[in-house]
């Protein structure tokens, strides 16, 4: 036992001799650690109102305990057809926008690296970065604007789907459930897509020229050089990607949402995030949002663990 105990406090001093060795660095490193404390952790308290019959002036600690009762109300009771909703509608949100908006930064980045003139490379770079820099706020009034279809006035989109014929003149897209998802999507892709292929361009950039050259020799041509040489040499970093994204799939904008969807889209625009905020914060039922709230996290966390396991299991590449 005495021997353990020697060990221990060995250890101990190691550790100490190590923090004061580099006291610098550890310094530096505080602030970060305490907005992560005060931002991410602290507020971790919370979650005890999932649990609880919450009276606001009793506080989380003082009001009375019930269990899984909020959840119960949640799933299977009064709120459930709007929860269920909104569930669905950020499943299917998140869904398509993996499907047609993960691939768009890869093939920018395939592009980009295909640019021959760098002032015309960091041109358009540059371009397709800038939309990221732009507030939600000014990015879907822009869309909005655009999409107008009034007596008084038409946006140039509006005017454009109006011509080609893929709309009615009298058909107000904003204003229609069934044209928020596509809206959204597309919004997202032109805010995100360029910032996004950076990632995808550094990996790209990372892959040895030497490998390239020996395709070139082989004779092979600019797609199998991409099948054989780009895609196997980004592989790590697509796997990656692949998997962060997958845990947040049940995360979708919700400054957009806010911005975007009003009464006449709740059906298919109405999501997790906005379901919390109507029913927690504007309904005066902050317990049945957390328990949304809290369900959410559950399944991005099951989500996460589930795809990092695949990818450990099919390839060398993971998480953890």
């Amino acid at each position: 036992m005495q021997d353990e105990l020697d060990r221990e406090q060995n250890q101990l001093f190691r550790v100490l001799q190590i923090i004061l060795n580099d006291y610098r660095l550890y310094l530096l490193l505080l602030p970060i650690v305490i907005w992560y404390g005060l931002w991410f952790y602290k507020p971790l308290a919370g979650l005890l109102i999932a649990f609880k019959n919450f009276q606001p002036n009793l506080g989380a600690l003082g009001s009375d305990f019930v269990g899984f009762a909020n959840f119960e109300t949640l799933i299977n009771g009064a709120f459930a057809p709007q929860f269920w909703r909104a569930f669905r509608n950020t499943f299917v949100i998140s869904l398509y926008g993996f499907i047609f908006g993960f691939p768009i930064p890869i093939i920018l980045a395939l592009f980009f690296s295909e640019i021959v003139n760098n002032f015309l490379r960091n041109v358009s770079q540059t371009l397709s970065y800038l939309p990221h820099f732009l507030s939600e706020v000014t990015i879907t009034g822009l869309v909005l604007t655009m999409l107008r279809n009034s007596e008084t006035s038409t946006g140039i989109l509006s005017s454009l789907l109006i011509n080609i014929g893929l709309i009615e003149e009298t058909t107000k897209v904003v204003q229609n459930a069934d044209y928020f998802r596509p809206m959204f999507i597309i919004t997202g892709i032109w805010k995100e897509a360029g910032y996004s292929s950076i990632v995808f361009f550094a990996a790209i950039m990372a892959i040895s020229p030497v490998l390239y050259e020996a395709i070139k020799v082989d004779g092979g041509n600019k797609l199998q050089e991409i099948r054989y040489v780009t895609f196997p040499g980004m592989a790590p970093t697509l796997i990656i990607m692949i998997v962060l994204r997958i845990g947040r799939m049940l995360s979708v904008g919700f400054e957009r949402v806010i911005l975007l969807y009003n009464a006449n889209t709740y059906e298919t625009a109405d999501t997790l995030a906005t379901f919390v905020l109507r029913i927690g914060l504007e309904g005066g039922n902050p317990a049945v949002g957390a328990a949304a709230g809290m369900f959410d996290s559950i399944i991005g966390f099951g989500l996460v663990v589930g795809a990092n396991f695949i990818s450990r299991q099919i390839s060398d590449t993971s998480l953890w």
